[in-house]
């Protein structure tokens, strides 16, 4: 038994009904919070402002894996009690498992990082405080949060966190004219414009996250009832799917609205916007100052709540080395989540451009993807590990079929940086 579930409660059987099925909705939205962070801002202006709304097709077809990623690997946690990175440590062999949960810790490096640094802007954006002393700023606040709040409070907390940013952009897609046909035919219509390839990657390594694997299959534990009764883990899985699907359209809309947010305002003047205070600058003369307010506000919000959740997901690769739940009182857990925020801080000394900085850290997280896909589905599809809840061929093919897109993409991105 995990600490979220210590926490929670185990021992008795979940209610049946909408309201129970509302209650049921957080880990999905924590997740969520990974893929509307301040990586996506920049991933998702560079795209709308430098290709219009050509492609928002990498947003949904990354949505659309996302989904059937995290359904899969939340089945993991509910099933075995164990989170990724425990199974991983059980499962595999001894230098497998550290090689490649020690890739999971550098990814999660990666992620931290431009959570922090993404907050860092908007503290430049709102108060003018220096990156490097925003970025300090941002790990304080964060490890006091970590190690101050509950599971319970952290999640009622960062779900406020993603309303806000929803409805700030909601706020501003009201100031601009969108093109929708162009926007539908850019969701459907595969297309890859010359030198969009970094763009692009950047894009999916933005949405389909290694850490939001290793943490959803965690933090779904919150919500563990027991793993003896059949009729109570088939009624979670359905519980948890609920959760993901609704969850994941929310963050489909958010980063969808951020490129089509750029595409009518920076794209149509021909404005290639390079660093995220350049887009609140000029979102102020063409959409006025509330519109430049609301977009470091959102940053700023999305900054705290992501870099939040890349520190539970840190802790929880770390302990998952020693074959240990994520316990924020534990030394491992705790260790895990500072490594890897004083880890990133420190990085974010280094970078000259921040901008890039927030894109090429997208780029390394699509880089370690097919590593952690292929672990979860060995995995899930395993009898060993998942019993009869295992993969039946179905999905165990979708998984495949994922894996090998990822593994596609990661080549041609290697490819564009050596020969272009």
């Amino acid at each position: 038994m995990n600490w979220f579930s210590r926490l929670m409660g185990t021992n008795h059987k979940p209610a049946l009904g909408f309201k129970n099925l509302l209650k049921y909705l957080g880990p999905g939205l924590l997740v969520t919070v990974g893929f509307i962070d301040p990586g996506n801002w920049a991933s998702n202006i560079a795209a709308g402002s430098s290709y219009g709304y050509a492609l928002l097709w990498m947003v949904t077809l990354s949505t659309i894996m996302l989904i059937v990623l995290q359904h899969n690997v939340a089945h993991l946690g509910i099933v075995t009690g164990d989170c990724l990175a425990e199974s991983a440590a059980r499962h595999l062999p001894k230098p497998l498992a550290r090689f490649t949960l020690g890739t999971a810790m550098l990814a999660s490096v990666s992620t931290a990082l431009a959570e922090i640094l993404g907050g860092a802007i908007a503290l430049q954006m709102l108060f003018k405080i220096p990156i490097v002393i925003g970025s300090v700023l941002m790990l304080a606040l964060t490890l006091w949060l970590v190690f101050s709040h509950s599971y319970g409070r952290l999640e009622k907390l960062i779900i406020g966190f993603v309303s806000i940013i929803g409805l700030s952009f909601l706020y501003e897609l009201t100031l601009v004219d969108v093109n929708w046909p162009a926007a539908i035919s850019g969701w459907t219509t595969i297309s890859i414009p010359a030198g969009s390839m970094p763009i692009i990657m950047s894009v999916l390594g933005a949405v389909v996250m290694p850490h939001n694997l290793f943490l959803h299959s965690e933090i779904i534990q919150s919500r563990q009832w027991n793993l003896e009764d059949d009729v109570v883990i088939k009624k979670q899985l359905k519980y948890e799917f609920f959760d993901t699907l609704f969850s994941m359209i929310v963050g489909w809309a958010i980063n969808s609205a951020m490129i089509i947010l750029a595409a009518a305002t920076f794209f149509s003047q021909h404005f290639q916007v390079t660093e995220l205070s350049q887009a609140q600058k000029m979102l102020i003369p063409l959409l006025g100052d509330w519109a430049g307010l609301v977009f470091a506000v959102a940053l700023l919000f999305s900054g705290i709540s992501s870099t939040t959740t890349a520190g539970i997901a840190g802790g929880t690769i770390f302990a998952g080395l020693f074959g240990e739940p994520y316990d924020i009182k534990d030394n491992h857990t705790k260790f895990g989540v500072s490594l890897i925020l004083i880890l990133a801080t420190v990085c974010i000394f280094l970078i000259s451009d921040p901008f890039k900085g927030l894109i090429y850290s997208q780029m390394l997280l699509s880089i370690q993807l097919p590593i952690t896909v292929v672990l979860q589905i060995y995995l899930t599809s395993s009898e060993k590990v998942m019993g009869s809840y295992k993969n039946g061929l179905f999905t165990k093919t979708i998984l495949i079929a994922i894996a090998v897109v990822l593994t596609i993409l990661n080549l041609m991105l290697l490819y564009f940086a050596l020969f272009n």
